[in-house]
């Protein structure tokens, strides 16, 4: 089936509905002794919940009856059906596995539909706050993306004074970054890390923040390529450090650094931080 037969917002509302339901169990056994799972394709350590969402993600593709390939966090890459080049889905079935293992209630789950394995081609996303019920879609052919149907837009704010700056810090080479960062960590008043990106992103779409900032070279495709289409469908701005378009290949190994803001006032002023700090 081509990208327009099928109603691409039903299927990933199911899915989302699907990995509830199946992670809902996991919840109330998490003082539990949990199994070693080893390690994903992505290189993290699994959890049992990325395996279980994940599998309610594929199972539900099936039962549509799609032919797809899966580019997954989790089990990489897989193929399914008589036509995998049909569409690319590229998930992270939990961002924010730690977060959902502590209880702390900032997790979701990330799916990107593409017409191939390139961050460019992605023409329907899906983010859905796990914790709270909300789920960010967005479309190629619709204007705006929305928040549980109503459409959003990313904020106007375009002074740091002000603005509320999603910056990821969490890394053993965060060491290599700081000096980079200085500038901006000077000048911003408001720096905050939720520790889900692809739903962090979301947040710049809806305006609940202005920016959001990863220059550590360790967050993978198939944590932002749901969050960046949806932030770029609201009228927001994605760019690397240097200010150059982010169009990489979509695979649980691909990383990549990027500056994404809610409009070009405030990214321009990020993306001078960050150059000014390697200036000689």
């Amino acid at each position: 089936m081509t990208e327009t037969q099928v109603d691409w917002e039903r299927v990933l509302a199911r899915c989302v509905e699907n990995v509830k339901e199946h992670i809902q169990p996991i919840l109330t056994t998490l003082k539990k002794p949990q199994p070693d799972l080893g390690v994903g394709a992505g290189g993290d350590k699994m959890k049992l919940v990325d395996i279980v969402a994940e599998k309610a993600i594929v199972e539900t593709l099936l039962q549509s009856d799609l032919s797809f390939t899966l580019v997954s966090e989790e089990s990489g890459i897989q193929k399914y059906g008589a036509a995998p080049d049909d569409c690319f889905v590229t998930v992270d079935p939990i961002d924010g596995t730690t977060n959902f293992v502590r209880r702390l209630p900032f997790y979701c789950t990330s799916i990107a539909v593409s017409n191939t394995p390139k961050l460019s081609s992605v023409f329907a996303a899906c983010v859905t706050d796990l914790y709270h019920g909300v789920t960010y879609m967005a479309f190629e052919g619709k204007s705006q993306p929305f928040r549980n149907g109503e459409e959003i837009k990313p904020s106007s704010s375009t002074t740091l004074d002000e603005a509320v700056i999603g910056v990821d810090l969490n890394t053993y080479k965060m060491k290599a970054a700081t000096s980079q960062l200085e500038s901006l960590l000077h000048e911003a008043k408001h720096i905050r890390h939720f520790g889900a990106n692809a739903l962090e992103l979301c947040y710049v779409a809806e305006g609940l923040t202005d920016a959001f900032v990863d220059i550590r070279g360790k967050l993978r495709t198939t944590d932002v390529a749901a969050g960046f289409f949806i932030l770029k469908k609201a009228g927001g701005l994605v760019t690397s450090p240097d200010g150059e378009p982010v169009d990489s290949m979509l695979d649980p190994r691909q990383t990549v650094k990027f500056v994404a803001s809610g409009n070009g006032e405030i990214h321009n002023e990020l993306l001078n931080l960050l150059t000014s700090d390697r200036k000689p």
